[in-house]
């Protein structure tokens, strides 16, 4: 997978469109049950059968795409102490804008 994509700037809008991006290149060979388009509504596990590596390997991408190291995705991911079991790609994309913003990177 390529980690060579431009860091967008500005919107939500802009930034669920680099999530949905890295996520179709890292889903593109995979042999899931998932048929449209990656979207707002789609969940990383249920749809995209994504496992806790996935997970990782996604987390790991988008830091590298914002040239940031430590996002705090664990305030995303982690609900009462224990790990969600599954997340929109909404909620990636809202997390994700949220804390760019407040480091000013977008």
């Amino acid at each position: 997978m390529s980690t060579e994509m431009q860091a967008p700037s500005g919107s939500r809008d802009t930034v669920l469109k680099q999530v949905i991006s890295v996520l179709e290149d890292m889903t593109s060979d995979w042999d899931i049950d998932f048929s449209g388009d990656i979207g707002d509504g789609t969940h990383l596990v249920g749809d995209l059968a994504f496992e806790s590596i996935d997970v990782v390997h996604l987390i790991v991408t988008l830091g590298e795409i914002y040239q940031e190291k430590d996002l705090g995705f664990e305030e995303l991911l982690i609900e009462d102490g224990r790990y969600i079991s599954d997340l929109q790609i909404a909620q990636l994309a809202d997390f994700l804008h949220r804390k760019l913003v407040e480091r000013g990177n977008i």
